[in-house]
């Protein structure tokens, strides 16, 4: 096989992130024997116009899901919103088989958030500014697979 040549880039096209993508889930499934891959997402809308205010997603994959994004605007927070979208989250998860739940949060974000609803921290990364970190958190959303 020639040797490929190494492409550094910011901008992948959509060809290259579809090659990595489908890549990956097909070799994942031939080493567990299937292919669970699922995009989740729970969304914040506004009620008049159904535009997207803020949310959170992630996926769910070969037991655990992954939350990889979570936004609320400055003014729909304290509202209890994050509450309810982290336990529908949960909630789903668990219905698709998933035992845990895993997330990394910064630690000026919400590792408290998190704390307060189960979830604990099993590892931290220094990262910019000086004095922040990567706060990594997992949680038991659902029972042992026997």
């Amino acid at each position: 096989m020639i040797e490929p040549t190494l492409v550094l880039t910011d901008t992948p096209d959509e060809e290259a992130v579809r090659v990595i993508d489908d890549g990956l889930a097909d070799y994942n499934a031939e080493c567990a024997g299937y292919r669970d891959w699922r995009p989740l997402a729970v969304l914040a809308c506004d009620p008049a116009s159904g535009r997207v205010l803020g949310g959170m997603s992630g996926r769910t994959s070969l037991g655990l899901m992954f939350i990889d994004l979570v936004y609320l605007p400055e003014e729909l927070r304290g509202r209890d919103l994050g509450s309810r979208m982290l336990r529908m989250a949960e909630e789903e998860g668990a219905r698709r088989g998933c035992r845990a739940a895993v997330l990394y949060t910064i630690s000026f974000q919400a590792p408290g958030f998190y704390e307060r609803h189960g979830w604990r921290e099993f590892g931290r990364i220094p990262c910019d500014p000086p004095g922040t970190s990567r706060v990594f958190m997992t949680k038991k959303i659902g029972p042992p697979r026997c």
